[in-house]
């Protein structure tokens, strides 16, 4: 395994981040704890859950895979040698079943509150704000709209984060699924108050959706907010298994056909040429499309998912390959033609 540590903090983290949002919905807490076994014994200490979690989410379902990661936590004995990361769910219509309030208020604390309980832990080593509260280009939007109705309340949350930090339930900050200024704002708001430092942004990249470079990722290396990767197989399509027709009927598209971000078009012509690259240069498409994420120089961890043990292997054992510069101009050229067909 390769590791690197949340900028700006002391805190090592694999390259290789677990993601966990299957857990409860499409995989049991057995699968799960087994999953949670072999990740750690192939030296993968970051997982990644949310309060929302799993997807889709539901009011029956909400906080399922924190309360399976937290009796792992509990049977394993291992807290102290693992790395946790959690989300608080912003607001909007699918998120109504957790609250209305956004992260206004005592939002931030009562989620904390319940999530603690969940993960069985008095800490939380990465607390992340899942979705901004304005109403912004996000989830699949590539056009921005003035939201006129939010009201700036930037200081209000890190004022809030800082309450947890200073009371040793969390101990660093990021954000997920944001824009470049608000990157920023919450960076000079940090700045103007002595208030804590956003270290991570939590947003989707791969290579079927690379809007991260067009400015966030200047954003990510000036600034040293690291990218923390999630979707980078986007929904399976980038093991090549819908092209080829081996999707099982318990796979995430066959289940959740609504979760069509990924599997337009242009999309599926993308991901075919990148098969071609993969199959000419003797690569698992699955393991070309990790080793592209881990590579990046803006990539602090790639959050991987998997709904069974081999998905999982195939995954981690990504880390081991280095994509050449001939393969990375392969997938450059595929870029240039078919740029981000998915976002």
């Amino acid at each position: 395994m390769k590791y690197t540590t949340l900028p700006s903090t002391n805190t090592r983290v694999s390259k290789i981040c677990l993601g966990s949002m299957t857990w409860g919905n499409q995989n049991t807490e057995l699968e799960g704890h087994a999953q949670l076994d072999y990740a750690f014994d192939q030296g993968v200490n970051f997982i990644d859950t949310a309060e929302l979690y799993p997807v889709p989410a539901t009011a029956e379902t909400s906080g399922r895979t924190s309360k399976i990661i937290g009796t792992w936590i509990k049977k394993s004995g291992k807290r102290d040698k693992v790395v946790i990361a959690s989300k608080i769910a912003g607001s909007g219509d699918y998120t109504a079943h957790i609250r209305t309030t956004g992260f206004r208020g005592n939002s931030i604390k009562g989620a904390i509150d319940v999530e603690l309980e969940r993960l069985q832990t008095d800490y939380i080593d990465l607390y992340q704000l899942h979705w901004p509260e304005r109403d912004t280009n996000r989830f699949g939007v590539r056009d921005y709209k003035f939201d006129s109705k939010w009201e700036d309340n930037f200081n209000e949350i890190l004022h809030s984060l800082d309450r947890e930090i200073q009371a040793g339930r969390i101990r660093n900050v990021g954000i997920s699924n944001e824009n470049s200024w608000g990157t920023m704002r919450y960076l000079e708001e940090s700045k103007k108050d002595n208030l804590p430092r956003v270290s991570t942004i939590q947003n989707a990249y791969s290579m079927l959706s690379r809007t991260f470079e067009t400015d966030l990722a200047e954003v990510s290396l000036r600034e040293n907010v690291g990218l923390l990767a999630y979707s980078p197989m986007a929904f399976g399509v980038l093991s090549g298994k819908y092209i080829t027709g081996k999707a099982g009927e318990s796979t995430r598209l066959k289940l959740f056909p609504r979760f069509s971000r990924y599997s337009g078009e242009q999309s599926t012509e993308a991901a075919k040429r990148y098969l071609k690259i993969a199959e000419a240069n003797d690569l698992s498409l699955a393991q070309m499309s990790l080793a592209f994420v881990n590579q990046q120089p803006f990539v602090t961890s790639n959050i991987i998912g998997a709904t069974n043990l081999e998905q999982l292997k195939e995954n981690i054992a990504s880390i081991d390959l280095t994509l050449s510069d001939d393969v990375l101009a392969q997938i450059n050229e595929v870029h240039q033609v078919i740029p981000n067909p998915a976002i």
